[in-house]
This record gives structure tokens, sequence and C-alpha cells, in this order.
């Protein structure tokens, strides 16, 4: 050991000391954008290729003139002799034109210029990937990111009103994905969990997104199904100018309207600064028809009915989303080089929503004269300039990093330091509750049991006089996540510079809090039912789920938004709405890593090496009890814990070129999955009034995650690929929420018992198909399939449960026509159910149901700088449904309609 120890530092003292003769440059179109995963050959020896802005450099060269090839799928290769320096550095660009047999007639429009660069970058990663450019992003109808990444073999996503929120990569979760930004984790904004709001970054900023499938060592481990890197833009080679305008329907409201802003601006000053400035302005208003029943155990359903509780609801709502990021990049000199990378998302949504909920209907199936329960619930805000009547979350995601690039002789030393934060903030949330306690029910209609229906006698349920006065409720809530990081990399070439070994460290700290608070508003308000208050019919014409369900008289958010609450005779903190969900938890991950990329010859590229990651996590909580004795937050017993753990995390990753067309990726490697924060937090809440009881588990281990993955692309035809892939991975101490119905608190039975626990293994195996190819001279056809199969073990009391989020078939297809001034696409994409959440029993289970997309856009370029665009989005008009137990019995139904909007796009 000591002996490596002393030829590794002499190793530097040589890469330190002596000058040497280098080449660097850059691969360009023709029209100044960089090509990255170009392949360039000094003298048919030593070979490159170019990272995501075109850039490669050549280390400790012969000086003298040297020929240089150059080579980019669907592009014409380039020879040109080069004079290499003698121990300085040569700069040497290269222009590339389309091939005259493949792109010259349709690579203007920008979609199969963005197809081959995607190739190009695919084919020469080393690991297992998916690569998706700025030109095919823009071809497709998506505002952000998350749509755009539901196109990918073997990644679909789960939405939020509509839109693509959390990432699932082949049948994992979002959790167990990572999501980084040039490199770096991204913090979440949500309280419970590590998900990344895919909903809050507009596609329009970002230049690259990369899907790694399998790991090297100098990625971060926290990733068993997939990262997903998000690539901003950067380094321009000259001035480029876009701006974008867009406005459309929302048919879901009759005043449903959409509108799109961005803007683009990048510009090289001098030799040396350069900057890449992005920003978007996004909003839309619209809204969602929802139903929900809630099931009763099948033994029980002669006795108590089929349906326990059942909900129709109106969502209306509003979004805006503010975006803006700089890049700036200093080449101090030929060997260093610094930058500056900054983006901020900001994102609000206000939303009203009237929810009818119908209970006691066990009473009713007992003696149908005691009638149901109605609950009519409004929720909005206060009346004020930022909340306007409406339920505000405030979401805000941060982030800048300051780092360099810089040549020692031979060694390559890269770095960088950043910090970030994700906020999401709620503040004075509102709600008011109308109760009519002995609705005429007189019938329940589950012939169709994917939408039952609850009929009513007369007019009386719809009565505003009839609807007593509950109580307001007013919440303050608000999450948010601090994440400061520092890396360094080196990177040492060796065996006359085919071969290089790589090393590095990062540290990284962050800190997470939730911070709730909620009261209620009950007595001493001058009015006694919903007729002393401001109402409105809220059902709606059309309504998706069918007229057959109808919401009647709600009162108004305006109504609800103007009220004292103060007014009346005092407060009362609701302490089990939120008593045992404030938390904070602080984690520090120290990592180190060493890899090796070795040639084995002209065919065959090995990248072998381990990963270090020591994890440190200290957290609070809270123990809350219904029946305690509490006049303030303080006096809720606070807990505290801590846990620490050490991961070696080996990887192997192989390509082999067959041919220049036919390439294939094996890979080998272990990754992590650390708990939510929330669950390792040793806090308790019980509700005696429910019978419900949450707890945490401090105990909880780390997922660790064995993977295997195979990919066979066959490229050919300039912007064709055929693509076979192969995975298999199987995972110690999986998480899984375990629930009960039998569980004892204090002497008393049947409480409703919720923790989150480790599994024993589970297993995830498939296989992934893809297509792309131009059919006749104009059309070009994409296609994918990928197939999941998981199986897990060590759920207490249950077996061949598959892993909650896998997929079994997904597939995506979409066939474009383009010329030099049309371009009009039809995308298609489909995911099939899934487990959503295990509950306590196979009848209690939640699964998240098909869905099939159905998208069309097109574009006219009226002149080389100006098009005109129309996009139109969900046509298939899908909703988000979820089923409880079997297919036949919904659990929640959700449509959105379809939307659309026409604009223009100026390139200056």
């Amino acid at each position: 050991m000591k002996k490596f120890y002393f030829l590794l530092f002499a190793l530097f003292c040589v890469s330190f000391t002596f000058s040497q003769s280098n080449l660097k440059g850059r691969v360009l179109d023709s029209n100044g954008f960089p090509l990255p995963g170009a392949t360039i050959i000094v003298d048919n020896d030593k070979g490159t290729v170019s990272d995501f802005n075109g850039f490669y450099r050549f280390i400790d060269l012969e000086s003298g003139n040297s020929e240089i090839s150059v080579s980019y799928i669907g592009f014409e290769g380039v020879t040109a002799s080069v004079e290499i320096a003698e121990n300085a550095t040569t700069t040497q660009d290269f222009t590339l034109e389309p091939s005259a047999t493949e792109l010259a007639e349709i690579v203007v429009s920008g979609y199969s210029s963005g197809i081959v660069k995607a190739l190009n970058q695919q084919k020469s990663d080393l690991n297992v990937t998916n690569v998706i450019s700025s030109d095919q992003v823009g071809k497709y109808p998506d505002d952000n990111v998350g749509d755009v990444l539901k196109r990918v073999a073997g990644v679909s996503m789960q939405g939020d009103q509509g839109e693509a929120r959390n990432i699932v990569i082949r049948g994992f979760a979002s959790g167990l994905n990572s999501v980084t930004l040039n490199g770096d984790r991204i913090p979440s904004a949500e309280g419970d969990n590590r998900n990344v709001q895919l909903d809050l970054i507009p596609s329009a900023m970002i230049q690259t997104i990369e899907v790694n499938k399998s790991m090297t060592p100098d990625m971060e481990a926290d990733a068993i199904g997939g990262s997903v890197n998000l690539v901003t833009r950067s380094n321009p080679s000259g001035f480029r100018a876009s701006a974008t305008l867009s406005a459309g329907a929302e048919p879901i409201r009759s005043d449903g309207s959409n509108a799109n802003i961005a803007l683009v601006v990048a510009d090289k000053i001098n030799d040396k600064l350069s900057y890449s400035l992005s920003s978007t302005l996004q909003t839309r208003n619209y809204g969602s028809d929802n139903i929900e029943f809630e099931w009763n155990d099948p033994e029980d359903w002669a006795e108590d009915g089929a349906i326990g509780e059942h909900d129709i609801r109106r969502y209306d709502v509003k979004r805006t989303r503010r975006s803006i990021g700089l890049n700036l990049d200093y080449e101090i000199d030929d060997n260093n080089s610094l930058f500056v990378k900054t983006i901020y998302n900001h994102r609000d949504d206000w939303e009203n929503r009237f929810r009818l909920r119908i209970g006691n209907i066990d009473d009713w199936e007992a003696d149908p004269s005691e009638g149901v329960r109605v609950r009519k619930q409004t929720k909005g805000g206060i009346g004020d300039d930022i909340n306007d009547n409406r339920r505000l979350e405030d979401q805000r995601v941060r982030k800048i990093s300051f780092g360099g690039e810089h040549l020692f002789g031979k060694v390559t030393m890269d770095w960088k330091v950043g910090t970030s934060k994700a906020s999401e903030e709620r503040p004075n949330e509102r709600y008011v509750r109308f109760q009519n306690s002995s609705a005429d029910l007189s019938s329940i209609d589950l012939s169709d049991p994917e939408y039952p229906v609850f009929n009513f006698e007369g007019d009386s349920w719809n009565d505003p006089a009839e609807y007593g006065f509950r109580h307001f409720e007013q919440a303050q809530k608000y999450t948010e996540e601090e994440n400061s990081s520092a890396k360094i990399n080196f990177e040492l070439p060796y065996n006359d510079g085919d071969d290089k070994l790589k090393f590095g460290a990062k540290y990284k700290v962050k800190e997470k809090m939730r911070n709730d608070f909620w009261e209620g508003f009950e007595d001493g308000f001058p009015f006694d039912t919903m007729a002393d208050a401001d109402y409105f019919n809220a059902s709606i014409d059309g309504y998706e789920p069918g007229d057959q369900y109808m919401l009647g008289n709600f009162a108004t958010a305006e109504w609800l938004g103007a009220q004292n609450f103060y007014s009346g005779d005092g407060s009362e903190i609701l302490f089990e709405e939120f008593a045992g969900e404030i938390y904070s938890a602080d984690e520090k991950v120290a990592a180190a890593y060493a890899m090796v990329t070795d040639k084995l010859g002209d065919k065959t590229t090995v990248v072998v090496g381990a990963r270090f990651e020591h994890t440190d996590i200290d957290y609070t909580g809270r123990v809350y009890d219904e029946d305690g004795d509490y006049d303030s937050v303080d006096d809720i017993e606070s807990i505290s814990g801590s846990n620490s753990y050490s991961n070696i995390l080996p990887s192997l990753n192989v390509q082999h070129e067959f041919s220049d067309k036919f390439v294939a990726n094996l890979g080998y490697s272990n990754s992590i999955a650390r708990p939510n924060y929330y669950d390792l937090v040793p806090y308790q809440a019980v509700v005696s009034s429910d019978e419900e009881i949450a707890v945490g588990n401090p105990d909880l281990e780390a997922s660790l995650s064995n993977n295997l993955d195979l990919m066979l692309d066959y490229y050919f035809g300039g912007t064709a690929l055929i693509s076979f892939g192969a995975f298999y991975k199987n995972i110690d101490n999986w998480l899984y929420t375990f629930t009960t119905e039998n569980y004892v608190y204090n002497g008393t039975p049947d409480y409703e018992y919720e923790q989150v626990r480790n599994g024993s293994k589970a297993s995830v195996t498939g296989f992934e198909f893809g297509l792309q190819t131009r059919l006749l001279d104009n059309f070009t056809l994409m296609a994918n399939y990928t197939f999941t199969d998981s199986n897990t073990d060590g759920i207490e009391g249950r077996d061949d449960v598959p892993l909650a989020g896998a997929i079994e078939n997904m597939y995506n297809a979409s066939l474009a026509y383009e010329s030099k001034k049309f371009f009009v696409r039809a995308s298609m994409n489909y995911a099939g159910e899934a487990l959503d959440e295990i509950g306590g029993d196979s009848w209690e289970d939640r699964y998240y149901d098909e869905q099939l997309f159905v998208d069309l856009n097109a574009t006219y370029r009226l002149s080389d700088k100006l098009s005109i665009f129309a996009e139109a989005k969900n046509l298939t008009n899908q909703p988000l449904r979820y089923y409880q137990g079997v297919k036949e019995r919904t659990m929640q139904l959700e449509y959105y309609s379809y939307n659309w909007n026409v604009g223009l796009k100026y390139d200056f």
C-alpha cells in the first residue's frame, strides 16, 4: 500500500513538473451549435469524444503535424492537418455539415438535428443511457421536464392536477431515483419525502436531459431505478437569442386559458467570457373534476354496505411559473476556466376545492330512515392580494454553483461548490364546513362499480337551510430543504493517454424541516346554516365523470376569504391535524470514489471502480396523543435520534463496438436508496377519536440494490436506431408502508396502525425495445416498449406482492413529418396499471390505473427566423384513476380534459 501511494505521488510530481503538447477545441454544426458526442481521432491512434457543449481535449501529444479526423452520425466527417505546438496548447475547432444523403434537406427544422445529437451522445456514453436534446424537447408539446421524460423508454410519470410531477424509472418510484441539475442533486420542496417536483422546472430552461440507467462511480449512488441529469445551457459559440409567445385554452373550465413566454439569450462576449440567460413565464387557469370512493371489506358488505364514504369534488386551479437561469463561463487561459451556474424556479398554485362528502352510510344500510351525513366543504384562502381567496401553494427552488476546470501537466482537476434551497409555503389556508346530518338517500346504484351513483330523494339534500355550520379552519404550512455541497475530481491519463484514472471526493449537507400550524373556529358566529352565507351552485354542466354526480350549493370562496375568524368565541389549536408531522432532519454524506477507464484494444472499453459513501443523519420529531393535555405546540414532547452507516458500492461498465454501427453496453453497479427523512423520525401521532396511530421508524435501513444492465444499439441511416435492453435488480431492505387495523393501543383493540418498514428482498426484471427510423423522405417513426416484472418478500402477512410503482407495460410511439418549412408530429404515451400503495390486506391495496395520452403539435416556418406553431395535449381526455383491490372498484377518478395553444417563435 505504501508503494502505491508513493507511485501515485510520483505520478503527480511528473504530471505537474513537465510541460507537454496539448490539443483542444470544439465541434460545431454549420449554425454554430455544439455537437456533443462527436468522435475525434489523432493520427488514427488516440481518440476522445466531445462533451455536452462540443468541447474536446487531448493531453501530451507529440508536437508537429498531426492528422485530426472528426466523425458524427448524420454529418459528413472531416479530416484536417494540424500543427501541434511544442510545450503549448493548440486550439482547433471543427465545423461539420449535414450528410447530403441523410439530413441536408430537413436539418434546418431542428428536429432531426436533435435526434442526431442525442444518438451521438448516447452512443459515446460508456454506461446505459438515454439522451434528449433541446432540439427534441422543443418539438414536443411539453411545458415541463416531467412531461418530456415520460417519452423515454422505461420512464413513466405520476401526475398532480394533470401535470407530470414524480418520475418512475423501470418500476421504481420517485424516491428511489435521483434528479440532478448539472450533476448535483436538486432539493425537494415536499415535506415527507425526497421526491423532486419535475413539474416545477420548465423544459425551456434545459439544454440536454440524460437518463442514466446504469451508474459509474463518479455519480451519486442514491439512484436504484436510475438518475436523471438536467443540463442547462452554457458556453455559447456566438450570439444566440430566441423568443417564444403562446396562448391557448383549457376547456375543462369555461374561462380556462394558458399562456407562455420564453426568452433565451446567449453570447460569447469576447475570447474569455460568455453567458447564457434563459427565462420563462407560464400561466394556466384550469381545473379538474373528481369523484372518490372508499370501499369496505367485502366481508362486511352484508352489514355495512359496499362503500364507506363517497366524495364529489371540483377543483378550480391557477398555476403560474416564473423561472430564470444565468450561466457564466470564463476561460482564464488554455488550461484554466471558471463557471457560475444559477437557476431559480418559482411556482404559485392557487386552488379552490368544493368537496361533497357522503358518510354514515353503514347507518343508512341498517336503517334507511336515518338518512346519510353529507358534508360540504369549501377550501380556499384569506381574501388578500397574496391568496386571493384561494389556497396558495408557493413552491420555490433556487440553485447556485461555482466551479472550475484546470489542467496541471497531465492532471485534469475540476471542482465545484454550491448551495440550493427548495421551499413550499401554504399561508392562511382556509376551510369551512356545513353539514346535513340526515339527508334522504333513496338508493345506491352499484350496477357499474367503476361509477357508483348515490341517488337522493327530492331536493332537500341541496337546500342550504338544511346544512348547519360546523366550523372554520385555518392552516399555516411551511417546508424547506437546504443543501450545500463541495466536490473535487482528478483525472490522470496513462498508457500513452488511452486509459484514465479518475478519483475524487464530495461532501454535502442537507437540512430539512416541516413546521405546520392548524386552528379551528366553531362558536360565536352570526350564522347557523349555509343559507346565512353567500353560496352558489357548484355543479358544472358537462361534469367530466358524468352529470349524475351533482355538487349542488356551496359557500363561495369569496365569502370564506372575507370572514374574520377571530370575531367568534376564540380559536382551538387542532393538534391532531399537524402535531405529529412537525420535524427537522440534518443529513451529511461524505463520499469518495476511484475508477479506471481502460481501452482493451480498439473495440472494448471498460470502466471499473467503486464509490464509498458515509451517511450521518440527526432528526427531531414530536410524540402526540390526542388524549394529552396541550396548550401550545411547545407542550408536545420532542424526541430526537441519530443514525450513521457506510457503504462501499462497486461498479463495472463494459462497452464493446462490434462495428461502427453496432454497440453493446453491459453494466453492473451497486446503488442505494436512503429512507425518507420523516419516516426515520421517531414520531408518534395518536388520534383516539378515529382509532388511528402513525409512528416513525428510526431503525429503518437504507435499501441496497445489485443492478445488471445490458443494452444493444444498432445505428443506421443517420437518424435511425434499433435498441434492445435487459435489466435485473435485486434489492435488500426495500421500504414499504405497513398497515393493520388490528393494533392494540393502551388495551384498546382495532386501532389502525401505520409505519414504514424494511422488507427483506425485492427484485425487478425487465426488458426494453426501441426503434427510431426515417420512413420515406420526410417521415420519422419513434417507438419504445418496456416490460417490467417485480416481486417482494418480507411483508408481514403478505406474499407475492409486486413492488409499489412497478408498471408492467409501458410504450411510447410518435410519427413526425418534416420538410424545410413544415413539421407535424403525433405522439402517444401509455403506462399500464401498477400497485401504488400496499394496504393491510389485498382488498385495501391501492392501484394506479393504466393511462394513454395522445398529443399533436405542428410548426410552420414563415421565414428563416419566424415560426408559427400549434399544440394540443391529452386528446384522449385521459383521467387519473386509482382503484381499490380490484379494477372495478374506483377509488379516485379525476379528469382534466384536453388543452391547446398556438404561438410564435422568433430566432434573432
